[in-house]
């Protein structure tokens, strides 16, 4: 593995932007993959992204950009995948070239719709990546901060140490510290569930809820995420650390959570059609509350607040009600 790999990203959204615009910090060429050519366009001309992150501008000489995503897998040594997980199937089946010996490291924070899988187990089963080769990048940290270059902390997990050292070296700069964790499903869990405990702490403040009892939602919430991710996958964490309950809380708490104004909206008598409409934007947490809650009926792990936001997402149920009898099963 070279010390100086080509890596292309994949995507077009927030975070991919935000994971470009930091790899051109320490590379002298970045692949990126966006599907939508005007963008490539209107990026080589103006030098920043028309649609995500406006602020973050791009050295566009280090850009090496295309709307193929073959001649982005066959560039990069290492494949960073930053697609929303509602659309990454869409995206993969395009792909005709062999990948299974490249290096791949997931940004996405949800599960795969199509597999139930989170995105690492995607590609280890149905790609035939091995899973040393697998790594995934997580929080807490969101891509608005990010572009306006406050101080940022990620972490990047996977089995083989150094694969993640050598990740962590690429993203790292004066505004970004990394560290590394062997835990690549845990982190990859905690990532898709905190989506959904915002989604909560958003449809408690759009009912009403005050500051104390979204303190009492967060304080469930870590504790809900810890016996969840044991059930999938035990091994030895501190759930305190910041890729579990850091990444929860400025999910949950933050003005630029996309999942937290999703379920803001639903609090406030939005349809779950409607928005989506309004946001224009893809809410993760929509998502990966069906799929965690389908996988949870296996391993039966105690999730009233994950039941509660399915019950409303998926099966119309009223949010009122469902928080006030909430409200007695949280301490």
């Amino acid at each position: 593995m070279s010390e100086n790999p080509k890596i292309a990203v994949f995507g077009g959204g927030s975070w991919a932007t935000a994971i470009v615009k930091m790899l051109c910090e320490n590379l002298e060429q970045v692949g990126w993959y966006m599907r939508n050519q005007t963008s490539i366009d209107y990026i080589k001309e103006n030098q920043h992204n028309p649609n995500y992150l406006s602020s973050a501008e791009f050295d566009v000489a280090k850009l090496h950009l295309s709307s193929d995503i073959n001649e982005l897998v066959e560039y990069g040594d290492i494949l960073i995948f930053a697609i929303p997980s509602a659309f990454l199937k869409e995206e993969l089946d395009k792909i005709s070239v062999d990948f299974s010996s490249k290096i791949i490291f997931s940004a996405i924070k949800g599960i795969v719709p199509e597999s139930g899988l989170i995105v690492g187990e995607h590609f280890h089963l149905n790609y035939k990546v091995p899973i040393e080769n697998i790594g995934v990048i997580t929080g807490p940290c969101h891509a608005e901060e990010v572009a306006m270059e406050r101080l940022s902390y990620l972490t990047i997990a996977s089995q083989d140490i150094k694969k993640a050292r050598l990740m962590s070296k690429c993203l790292s700069s004066n505004y970004i510290k990394t560290k590394t964790s062997d835990d690549i499903i845990g982190t990859e869990y905690a990532a898709m569930l905190k989506n959904i405990y915002a989604i909560a702490a958003g449809i408690a403040h759009g009912l009403g809820y005050g500051d104390n009892f979204q303190s009492v939602l967060m304080s469930n919430s870590i504790r809900e995420m810890k016996r969840y991710i044991k059930k999938v996958h035990k091994m030895k964490r501190n759930i305190n650390n910041s890729a579990y309950l850091g990444d929860l809380l400025v999910t949950g708490y933050s003005v630029f959570s996309r999942n937290r104004m999703f379920g803001n909206m639903i609090g406030k008598g939005y349809t779950v059609k409607s928005a989506m409409m309004e946001m224009s934007m893809v809410a993760e947490g929509y998502y990966a509350a069906k799929s965690a809650y389908l996988i949870n009926e296996k391993n039966n792990a105690k999730t009233p607040i994950i039941d509660a936001v399915y019950d409303i997402l998926y099966q119309n149920k009223n949010p009122k009600q469902i928080f006030q009898k909430l409200t007695e099963l949280l301490d």
